[in-house]
């Protein structure tokens, strides 16, 4: 809280949180690829059915599997590629999930982002949730931007460009900046007893 005094502040309206741990390797980033641009409960059920596939969660596993199985599971016809791509990617070796958390935050997030399907908050989800990286800022999430605009006083959200700027000056504990940030969202949010 040096780095930036109105997180302390953040963090005393917040109260405290649990950091969420997910799994990593091709099983996590498959979770949080099935995710995207679906509500919770479509990504859990189809998560459900998908994990269920034997060898799914494994990439040489994955491989394996018939577009009509994967597809069937629910996931659409971009998620398949997107996971093939990574399948592939490790099965190959050009992509070593291990030193992810080791390195700059930018690099970290090249990594990912070199591969078809993933886009920056994708990676930056991994990051931080599978990888344990401390120094992720997912600028482009929506509920980071609100709560920013909330917590700072800003007139509107601000910019992804904005964001990362003021972002910048929680380096090397961006992650924790974040965590902070959307339980304030939540907080607010949910009305508990917190003022914006």
């Amino acid at each position: 809280m040096q780095l930036d005094p109105r997180l302390a502040q953040l963090a005393k309206k917040s109260g405290a949180f649990e950091i969420r741990h997910s799994p990593g390797g091709f099983a996590g980033l498959a979770r949080i690829v099935t995710g995207q641009q679906v509500s919770t409960a479509s990504a859990d059920a189809i998560w459900s059915r998908f994990s269920a596939l034997e060898g799914a969660l494994d990439p040489a596993g994955y491989l394996q599997l018939s577009e009509e199985a994967i597809r069937g599971a629910g996931q659409s016809g971009n998620k398949y590629r997107t996971l093939r791509g990574i399948a592939e990617a490790i099965v190959s070796g050009q992509l070593d999930f291990g030193p992810l958390a080791e390195l700059p935050a930018e690099e970290a997030i090249a990594a990912l982002t070199r591969l078809k399907g993933i886009g920056p908050w994708t990676a930056e989800i991994y990051l931080m949730f599978s990888a344990g990286h401390p120094d992720i800022f997912p600028a482009g999430d929506v509920a980071l931007q609100r709560a920013a605009q909330w917590a700072f006083g800003l007139d509107d959200k601000p910019l992804v460009k904005d964001l990362i700027a003021i972002a910048a000056r929680w380096s090397p504990h961006r992650s924790t900046a974040a965590l902070l940030l959307w339980r304030y969202y939540r907080a607010v949010r949910n009305k508990e007893g917190i003022s914006v």
